[in-house]
């Protein structure tokens, strides 16, 4: 493919339905036509970043010179005004509202919560009964997540709400993102469905929220913390029309993240039977039979590499990000309102980065190693002042359940049943079938 040179010294490339299919590949090979891409996407004109050190410089270095772009506007309806979607003083204003729900101390207290719903997960699987793993991967994430959120029976109804219809907005939501403006408006089921799902959704998180407010008592969840936070400056509380807004977002951010990253870790244990039989012995030193807890995590090292490098096989597919003011990017200068796009997946599995990159390796994971990866290299949950505000708890919980699972059982593949993969936002799996072998 011929590649012309666009003023500014940017190569430029037009884009097909073809190469959209094939999005991973597309993105992956962008690195091969400069640090910079221009790309126009129907009549929006594009900037992707393929070089490591110049998305660090976009996340941290030159952050403050941007805000969300033009995907994370589609997804307004989803998470309204929340973190995920807020710009500015606003932002910035609620990022400090919303971290202390995040602190170490609060985690470790979650953790409990963490470890229980896993065993309960396990509590009725028999040996030789085969499961579909992504699906009760999402049952699990949906379930700590949301009982880290609402600690009471009217959160118990909330939660199984977001049970019923959270997959639906995640997978609807991800459609709409990535089609023309005008489809969301046709009469088609999936659109009916996304509309339906979502209004279910505020309904319940809007009767949580009015339900503790007369009640008005501390119950140490999510919900608490984002009830009770002021703004420093202010003093101001949070409405309950934001605190809906911050709730949906850590609904759908925490929840698909870690329902993929479990799945696809008991893929790779399953496939890798020396990185498993590692995993068990330090489950099986470090925890003793015990459930695990948050100061387990230090000591359970080549769990959290294997947690590491799940992350960095199986992150989202891009992110956008919008120029504030003409910004200089590398050898680029960026004007006013560019659309900058970055491919997670495309950095993680960079060859310059990563020496084979598409081989499952925990090892590389490692002190003397790690230190060798670019900054920019590694973005599971972003970076910078917009990272991921639940990173800690993700990695947390899904450390915790696959110590969980993994100190009394092993799951293996039923033979003949290859694993699907579905590419939306990141790689799902579907008909992840494997077969419960108890440990002992």
């Amino acid at each position: 493919m011929s590649v012309p040179v666009a003023p500014g010294r940017l190569p430029v490339l037009g884009h097909t339905v073809s190469m959209l299919r094939r999005r991973h590949l597309f993105t992956a090979l962008l690195r091969n036509h400069g640090d910079i891409v221009r790309i126009d996407l129907g009549t929006m004109r594009t900037y992707f970043v393929t070089d490591p050190r110049l998305v660090h410089d976009l996340l941290v270095t030159k952050g403050s010179s941007f805000r969300k772009g033009a995907l994370f506007d589609r997804f307004q309806p989803v998470f309204g005004n929340g973190l995920a979607t807020s710009n500015g003083e606003f932002h910035q204003r609620q990022r400090r509202m919303v971290r202390p729900a995040f602190h170490r101390n609060r985690i470790s207290h979650y953790t409990a919560t963490m470890a229980r719903a896993a065993a309960d997960w396990t509590a009725d699987w028999r040996p030789g009964q085969v499961r579909v793993v992504e699906e009760d991967a999402q049952a699990l994430a949906v379930t700590i997540v949301g009982q880290a959120l609402f600690s009471t029976e009217l959160g118990e109804r909330a939660i199984d709400e977001v049970r019923r219809s959270l997959f639906i907005v995640l997978k609807q939501g991800m459609v709409r993102a990535l089609s023309p403006s005008f489809v969301q408006k046709l009469p088609l089921p999936g659109n009916r469905a996304f509309d339906e799902a979502i209004a279910r959704m505020r309904a319940i998180v809007l009767e949580v929220v009015r339900g503790w407010r007369e009640d008005g008592v501390d119950r140490g969840d999510l919900l608490s913390v984002l009830l009770t936070a002021r703004d420093p400056d202010t003093g101001a509380g949070m409405s309950d029309e934001q605190v809906h807004d911050e709730v949906m977002t850590l609904l759908v951010g925490g929840v698909e993240t870690t329902a993929l990253a479990l799945a696809w870790t008991f893929h790779e244990l399953a496939r890798h039977p020396e990185v498993e039989r590692r995993v068990h012995a330090e489950v099986d030193e470090v925890l003793g039979g015990r459930a695990p807890t948050f100061a387990d995590l230090g000591n359970l090292v080549y769990l959290r590499q294997v947690v590491n490098e799940v992350l960095r096989r199986y992150p989202v597919w891009f992110l956008m990000r919008r120029t504030l003011a003409p910004v200089e990017l590398g050898d680029a200068a960026l004007p006013e309102g560019a659309e900058v796009i970055f491919s997670p997946h495309a950095l993680h599995h960079d060859p310059a980065s990563f020496s084979d990159p598409h081989r499952f390796d925990p090892d590389r994971w490692s002190p003397e190693r790690t230190a060798l990866i670019p900054k920019g290299a590694y973005v599971p949950f972003g970076a910078g002042a917009r990272q991921c505000v639940g990173n800690l708890f993700a990695q947390t919980e899904i450390a915790i359940a696959v110590a969980t699972v993994a100190a009394r059982w092993r799951l293996v593949p039923v033979p003949g049943k290859p694993v699907r993969v579905k590419f939306t936002s990141a790689a799902y799996p579907t008909g992840m079938l494997m077969t419960a072998v108890p440990r002992n």
